[in-house]
């Protein structure tokens, strides 16, 4: 894994790293294809508002998701302020992160 430290969420070519520990196995579950159409349209949107053309991924991995509730618990509105964080969530601004970086170091 000491490969995916050093590179992070996005590797040096703009390509997604699918083998960071940062999304959470999601890039390897049931619903991997459909995590990777996700976040792939996300990444790669050139969208005003970045992954607005993306809906229907989201959806259809949403959907997929929902079949495996037991490896994809939904987290209820009433949670607690200290809620477990949401992989997609977290590779997203993790990839936000790295752009930031990128362009601070250009």
């Amino acid at each position: 894994m000491a490969y995916c430290r050093q590179e992070g969420l996005i590797l040096p070519n703009g390509d997604i790293n699918w083998n960071c520990p940062c999304l959470g196995g999601m890039a390897s579950g049931p619903c991997r294809e459909q995590f990777k159409a996700a976040f792939s349209c996300f990444h790669y949107s050139k969208e005003d508002v970045k992954g607005s053309d993306c809906v229907d991924q989201f959806r259809a991995m949403q959907e997929c998701m929902q079949k495996y509730p037991d490896l994809y618990p939904q987290e209820e509105e009433e949670e607690e302020e200290e809620k477990p964080a949401d992989p997609l969530q977290e590779a997203a601004a993790s990839e936000a992160s790295a752009t930031k970086e990128e362009a601070a170091s250009s």
